[in-house]
């Protein structure tokens, strides 16, 4: 993975500013000493300073002021005040340089973070400050993550190739419109509760069958890498692999004569559909 020569900093030391904290050492992506946290929580910082071997603050508009690329990791409801905190700094108007901003905060649109960025800018200036709207997911705190991204208008070719070699720390990451992100929030963004509730469910039908909780949980998650590993390692399509397990007469489809009964994949599939304009409603 290239390394990048940008100072970085992340506001928000929560899980997820935590996890791209990690990453971004560990992948060697970049120096700890190229790299500043800042958050409201004294105990947050210690706990990133001590693990990484980074710089902490509390000082968020320094954060900005000092950084390259700022990575928007704070909580969606406290985002506003936390990004007017910082354009209300004295700081901030005496900020110079391109500057490059990803936000990970779910529901926060581009125009959004524009209207608070772009307040009393000129076009110049806000070229030099590119926002790049990100969707990750849960598996990001174990650097499985799925991501999305959408830049608005200012951003380069080089900025994208600065955001994907961030996010590709933690994952792989995909570049879409931001139309489209509200799918990718439905679809991999949700998308990991979708496998635990089917985990959740094999492990009581395992419990109901008689097996101990911890032998259930060790068949299900065990049989749900297996599978995936199939998938990733091979060139059939999921439903391929479905109908090499499912033998005629077999269990495997007394299992599916039930979940075609009963719809399961048409419920799935408008439920995932239900999260896609939920998604679009708490973005407008």
């Amino acid at each position: 993975m290239s390394k990048l020569n940008q100072k970085i900093g992340i506001i928000g030391a929560g899980n997820m500013g935590e996890a791209f904290a990690g990453a971004l050492i560990r992948s060697n992506v970049i120096d700890p000493s190229g790299l500043i946290v800042s958050d409201i929580s004294q105990e947050r910082l210690d706990l990133l300073k001590k693990s990484f071997g980074i710089r902490v603050t509390s000082d968020n508009a320094g954060v900005f002021k000092a950084c390259d690329l700022i990575i928007l990791a704070v909580k969606p409801q406290v985002m506003e005040p936390v990004l007017r905190s910082i354009v209300e700094d004295p700081v901030y108007s005496h900020v110079s340089g391109r500057k490059l901003i990803l936000s990970i905060a779910a529901g926060i649109t581009t125009q959004k973070l524009e209207s608070i960025f772009y307040t009393d800018l000129d076009k110049i200036s806000m070229e030099n400050l590119p926002i790049i709207r990100v969707m990750p997911n849960m598996p990001a705190l174990v650097l499985a993550g799925t991501s999305g991204m959408s830049g608005n208008r200012f951003v380069t070719p080089d900025d994208i190739q600065t955001a994907t070699t961030i996010l590709e720390a933690i994952g792989i990451v995909v570049q879409v419109q931001e139309a489209d992100l509200d799918a990718v929030t439905a679809l991999s963004g949700s998308g990991p509760a979708y496998v635990f509730f089917l985990a959740e469910s094999m492990i009581d039908a395992g419990i109901a069958l008689g097996f101990d909780p911890g032998i259930a949980k060790r068949l299900t998650l065990n049989t749900i890498k297996g599978a995936l590993k199939l998938m990733e390692e091979g060139d059939a399509s999921p439903e391929a692999l479905r109908h090499r397990v499912t033998s005629p007469g077999g269990t495997t489809e007394a299992a599916f004569k039930i979940i075609e009964l009963n719809n399961v994949k048409e419920n799935l599939v408008e439920a995932i559909s239900a999260a896609a304009e939920r998604s679009r409603e708490l973005s407008g």
